[in-house]
């Protein structure tokens, strides 16, 4: 139809006309609200922002003549950063003649690998970078804990170390 007339009918409807497909031959109109059309579209896009789940890295950094305590403190932190969903780098830092020996921080990026076990995919396997070796852990889709959240009231009554009963 001639777009006088398709302009004309939408005026008479207090609508829009709206091309749709521009490259089509001929082209492709629509007699619409636009506004309405904006505002439903923006809404999807907003509903669809909110449930996409944003991956951050956190790091967690060693050396290679790390202690046991120390190494399970950091293994402990990178478990909790897994359980958040979160990817873990874990750096190995060498200094001076410790260099000499990367063996030692491979060693060490196994331990932690190990130590995560199957709650983790190595993403990026160790690979020496100048004085610090790293390696990439992302957890495996399974194994993702989302942090429980108490009710206000469940809240208090943990703090004052008594719970309510029904």
């Amino acid at each position: 139809m001639p777009t006088r007339e398709a302009l004309r009918m939408a005026e008479e409807q207090h609508l829009d006309l709206v091309e749709v497909a521009p490259k089509a031959k001929p082209p492709v109109c629509r007699i619409m609200d636009f506004g309405k059309y904006r505002y439903e579209q923006q809404k999807r896009d907003k509903e669809a922002k909110k449930k996409q789940k944003i991956i951050s890295i956190k790091e967690v950094k060693l050396r290679p003549n790390i202690e046991q305590h120390d190494f399970d403190v950091k293994v402990k932190n990178a478990v909790r950063f897994v359980q958040e969903g979160n990817k873990v780098k874990v750096t190995i830092m060498f200094r001076g003649r410790e260099l000499s020996h990367p063996e030692l921080g491979r060693e060490v990026l196994d331990r932690v690998a190990a130590q995560l076990g199957d709650t983790v995919s190595v993403e990026r396997s160790a690979k020496l970078e100048g004085k610090n070796m790293t390696m990439i852990l992302a957890p495996k889709a399974s194994k993702v804990q989302k942090p429980k959240k108490q009710a206000p009231a469940q809240e208090q009554a943990d703090e004052a170390g008594t719970t309510e009963t029904e």
